[in-house]
């Protein structure tokens, strides 16, 4: 017998979520019996157990991830060896170290490690979509840093890219396919094979290096950054 929530809404199939942590949430239209929910449950019940199983692993190593002095976080892609800096006042990079104010547990040391992202991203990030915008001829109306988690960037209706600031933990390569991928959608708002041409000619190797930025997005999946699932 597996165990989950039901919840009821006007979609029109039933449908399985394991949810992060092994959560088992099943949704099904409002007038589905629930015999028939419970049919389906159990059809679905070998896969059920190996999400579940998958889910709670995941969980364990991100309750596990517990960055400290010494250890190593990336940085547009290179690695970089966390330092206590004895007169570090703030955090700041030394060629491959980042030298963080003393007397941090793992969670000061996370904040310190995200702020330092943020700081790079928007840095960074703004200015080479300025330069692929003005490539792609287009001018995005505003560009933006935040803690998004469920995708690498974003663009709204109008104009405004928006990019994570994990973006930061990228090589530059693959950062480059979201910024022209963000910019493509200010000529083409959808997924239409001519979106994938405008991309296809600012970067022929955009495949590669959207391949590349779903293999970060698995080690991710297994370091407590709060991050969820990013779309590339």
């Amino acid at each position: 017998m597996i165990d989950y929530t039901l919840v009821r809404t006007r979609r029109k199939t039933v449908a399985i979520y394991v949810r992060a942590g092994g959560a088992v949430e099943v949704r099904a239209p409002l007038r589905t019996p629930a015999a028939d929910i419970e049919r389906f449950v159990a059809r679905k019940s070998d896969w059920i157990t190996r999400m579940t199983a998958r889910q709670t692993q995941k969980a364990a190593g991100r309750t596990a991830f517990s960055p400290g002095y010494g250890g190593a976080i990336l940085l547009w892609g290179d690695p970089v060896t966390l330092a206590c800096g004895a007169d570090a006042k703030r955090t700041q990079l030394s060629c491959d170290t980042l030298l963080l104010p003393p007397g941090l547990d793992s969670a000061g040391i996370k904040r310190a490690c995200v702020a330092f992202y943020k700081e790079q991203a928007r840095a960074v990030l703004p200015i080479r979509t300025a330069e692929y915008a003005r490539i792609m001829g287009v001018t995005p109306a505003n560009i933006k840093v935040s803690s998004a988690r469920t995708r690498w960037g974003s663009c709204s209706s109008k104009g405004n890219i928006n990019f994570s600031w994990h973006l930061a933990m990228a090589r530059p390569a693959a950062a480059d396919y979201i910024i022209v991928h963000e910019l493509a959608h200010l000529r083409e708002p959808n997924h239409a094979p001519r979106f994938w041409t405008i991309v296809g000619g600012v970067l022929p190797d955009y495949i590669e290096r959207r391949a590349e930025l779903r293999e970060l997005q698995k080690r991710l999946s297994g370091e407590d950054w709060e991050t969820h699932q990013f779309m590339a």
